[in-house]
């Protein structure tokens, strides 16, 4: 196993040319992240570039695509080539598909920082009107039963508001508000309706804002994991033969995996310094890896059994992330929506732009 020990032959080595391509990559990656980050970010005020349009809804679909793709073409048989290389021991990492149960662990640990996140924050910024809608809907559902016994007592006939009064009592619980009932069992004026819809609306808005503050935190997490990795593979190559299909496939998947982030970002509801922040910070991570590829491309040697260790569990973590956060948060939230549903063509765009995505991302392995 001569090629454990970086001693391998190279058809197509030319440090300096190598070099060359790495710096353009560094800019290009550099500058496909930025703007797929921040056209979200910064088209709120733009028609066909507003998150709650049709426009980005299908642009989000096709960047979901290129996620799924991501994690299960790209992702998960890097891991599995990276540890089930025979420059590893036989025990134990060829005893145990390890790529798969880490990928595996990583989604289900994702799920519960989503589920922990969710509930953290939810309980940080929106208790206090979800108490007080809960406490309204016990109000209520106490004076319909007080309102019942009276009837009954005066001798009045109730059979006729039965239904009405339980189908009042579940729209209540379900909008996390009540209705008043007026003197002959009427619900009083229209202005009293339209200001409890508001109430519940004003509330599952800021739950909608809730689930994106942990989608955007947990997705940047997991596309930050590989970017690293990627970047350094791509920083440590003096093959410009290896270089060129990286340098393409990035430019492509880091812009919208960019577009994506940039649009949890933006539903998140982030001050304009912590998106900021958020947006910097993926948009440098993949040179970063470039750069510190390249300070250690001497030293390094990409086939020990430390370097392949490391960078399989690595890509493992971040294909679970990546599964796990494209299929739930981002395609089954927006798919499975009362808006998709109601909506036609927005759902023949969305399914093509999906499917267009995942299939442009999975031929790029051709390549790279």
């Amino acid at each position: 196993m001569s090629g454990c020990d970086g001693g391998g032959t190279f058809t197509c080595r030319n440090k300096d040319n190598a070099i060359r391509l790495k710096i353009g990559a560094i800019v290009a990656i550099l500058t496909a992240s930025a703007l797929g980050v921040a056209l979200p970010l910064l088209g709120r005020n733009f028609k066909y570039l507003r998150t709650d349009g049709n426009y980005f809804f299908v642009a989000k679909a096709f960047a979901a695509g290129v996620i799924l793709a991501t994690g299960f073409v790209h992702m998960l048989p890097d891991a599995q080539k990276s540890l089930g290389s025979p420059c590893l021991p036989e025990h134990p990492w060829h005893k145990f598909p390890w790529f798969g149960f880490v990928a595996m662990m990583a989604a289900l640990v994702t799920l519960l920082i989503d589920f922990v996140g969710t509930e953290f924050y939810e309980r940080k910024h929106g208790v206090a009107l979800h108490v007080g809608d809960q406490h309204s809907a016990r109000i209520a559902s106490d004076r319909f039963d007080n309102d019942s016994e009276d009837r009954r007592s005066d001798g009045e006939k109730v059979d006729g508001d039965g239904m009405h009064i339980v189908g009042m009592r579940a729209h209540a619980a379900s909008h996390g508000h009540s209705h008043a009932e007026g003197h002959h069992g009427d619900i009083m004026s229209h202005d009293h309706m339209h200001h409890g819809h508001s109430h519940f609306n004003e509330g599952n808005g800021k739950e909608f804002s809730v689930r994106h503050i942990v989608i955007s935190q947990v997705l940047e997490l997991g596309i930050v994991a590989h970017s690293v990795i990627i970047g350094i593979s791509l920083g440590v190559s003096n093959s410009p033969c290896n270089i060129r299909p990286l340098f393409a496939a990035l430019c492509f998947h880091q812009f919208f995996e960019g577009f994506a982030l940039g649009g949890c970002i933006s539903q998140a509801g982030f001050k304009a310094t912590s998106a900021a922040i958020m947006a910097c910070f993926f948009a440098f991570t993949t040179p970063c890896g470039i750069a510190l590829g390249m300070g250690i491309a001497s030293s390094y040697n990409e086939n020990s059994q430390s370097a392949l260790i490391v960078e399989g569990l690595f890509d493992s973590v971040s294909a679970g992330i990546l599964v796990y956060m494209s299929l739930v948060d981002l395609i089954a939230a927006d798919f499975l929506s009362k808006r998709m549903k109601c909506d036609r063509q927005l759902q023949v765009f969305s399914y093509f732009a999906l499917f267009t995505g995942a299939a442009a991302m999975s031929s790029l392995a051709i390549w790279a």
